[in-house]
């Protein structure tokens, strides 16, 4: 059937449609990620070889993050989905295949390398099929997907995984997340369509990326991002050495880690009516004080009802800070280098899934397993300090009486294509 020529701000069944294919891909990923520590486990690894696999998930793909921003800027977005999809399939089921380190190593790498070409071109389509004004509330129901994903990968993963034969029940989780993954196909369907040329991107001179970085506004939510992912990264890593100083059972740590989850997916559902109140600085904000506040405080010696409360509160808190800061980045940066920008924002966020846990094993072996939950507390102290100085920016930009590029209002966006009001 024939694609229809559309303006961002149409038709919405393409968003459910994106955010069903990114629950099975991201679902598979989250199953498959503890699956491929269970596997090498039983290959005989260590902990070095564990944390060289991890790495090598998130490094690998730092190389290529900018070369597809920059192929998206210029052509179809929906080509990276199925690509996508296929690279986390192929990347699960050979890892449950594989019988060396070595091989295990090479097919988490094509796993990370299938995630973020799915993630860079399912967010260049929600960047360039939504309004200005939309932008929020689509990426906040777009990034549903992925708690979706989070939250019932993991379970998935611990109710295969387990027995005397670790690595045939691993090798078992990996091949249903393969499965997992390929689910996402049934709804890679009329996910983009085509839009007019004024809102395309021109076949221009390539934008470079250091002017991309020095862009105001683009720093800051490349900076919200990686610390709102390192605290969800730190905090599923290192809650059950928490729990194991502290005699609390593995089912509590993962149905805590599961109440996160759920609460991050109820903050995205109200997050529309939430920036409709305080505006996106204030949101952020208003969101990563209390986070930092809280991360500090799962160091103390609390019960495991206060630490429920403590963590079903940062979840809400944290579920702002990824979707806000794409629409940061989306509007910041220059009109033909938006994916080049999203790009750069994965790249922030790889960067931040290796260098934090690195960091909070260090300040771990030297201050104390609850001293990285302090650490995430000052990345989400500077989090919420940006957040409010870019709202501090936006307003004297406003008083100014230039048009500002993060306002929300329809008439940005007929300003940058040129469209009036019928």
């Amino acid at each position: 059937m024939e694609n229809v020529t559309v303006r961002p701000g149409g038709n919405r069944g393409w968003l459910l449609r994106l955010v069903i294919a990114f629950s099975c891909a991201q679902g598979a990923v989250s199953m498959a990620r503890p699956a491929v520590s269970y596997r090498a486990l039983a290959l005989g690894a260590d902990e070095r070889a564990i944390g060289v696999i991890a790495g090598v998930y998130a490094l690998l793909p730092l190389f290529a993050a900018v070369p597809l921003g920059r192929r998206t800027d210029h052509g179809r977005c929906a080509p990276l989905l199925p690509v996508g999809v296929v690279l986390i399939a192929g990347g699960c089921a050979l890892s449950g295949t594989a019988d060396s380190l070595t091989a295990m190593a090479a097919w988490s790498g094509v796993m990370g390398l299938g995630h973020l070409s799915f993630v860079i071109g399912a967010q260049s389509i929600v960047a360039r099929q939504s309004a200005p004004h939309e932008q929020d509330r689509n990426f906040g129901h777009f990034t549903i997907g992925a708690s979706l994903g989070q939250l019932v990968g993991p379970i998935a993963a611990g109710a295969l995984i387990g027995g005397p034969d670790m690595a045939g029940t691993s090798a078992l989780a990996l091949l249903v997340a393969g499965g997992v993954a390929a689910v996402s196909f049934v709804s890679l369907w009329r996910i983009e369509h085509r839009t007019p040329p004024t809102s395309r991107t021109g076949q221009g001179e390539r934008v470079p990326v250091h002017r991309i970085l020095r862009t105001r506004g683009v720093p800051a939510g490349i900076f919200i991002s990686l610390a709102v992912l390192s605290a969800t990264d730190i905090l599923t890593a290192y809650l059950p050495v928490v729990g194991e100083h502290r005699g609390i059972a593995p089912s509590a740590i993962g149905l805590l880690l599961s109440l996160r989850a759920a609460a991050t997916i109820a903050c995205r559902l109200v997050m529309t009516p939430m920036l409709r109140l305080l505006g996106r600085a204030a949101l952020l904000t208003a969101t990563c004080l209390p986070a930092a506040l809280l991360c500090a405080a799962i160091a103390l010696p609390v019960p495991v009802w206060g630490l429920a409360v403590m963590l079903a509160a940062l979840g809400f808190c944290l579920g702002v800070g990824q979707p806000l800061s794409m629409t940061t980045v989306v509007q910041a940066a220059p009109d033909d280098a938006r994916s080049t920008a999203l790009a750069l924002r994965l790249t922030g966020n790889r960067l931040g899934q290796v260098a934090a846990p690195a960091a909070a094993g260090l300040i771990a072996g030297v201050a104390g397993v609850a001293a990285p939950f302090v650490m995430l507390g000052a990345l989400l102290l500077i989090a919420s300090g940006l957040g409010l100085r870019q709202g501090r920016t936006a307003a004297g930009t406003a008083a100014a009486g230039s048009p500002a590029r993060t306002g929300t209002a329809p008439e940005l966006e007929e300003r940058r294509t040129g469209h009036g009001r019928p």
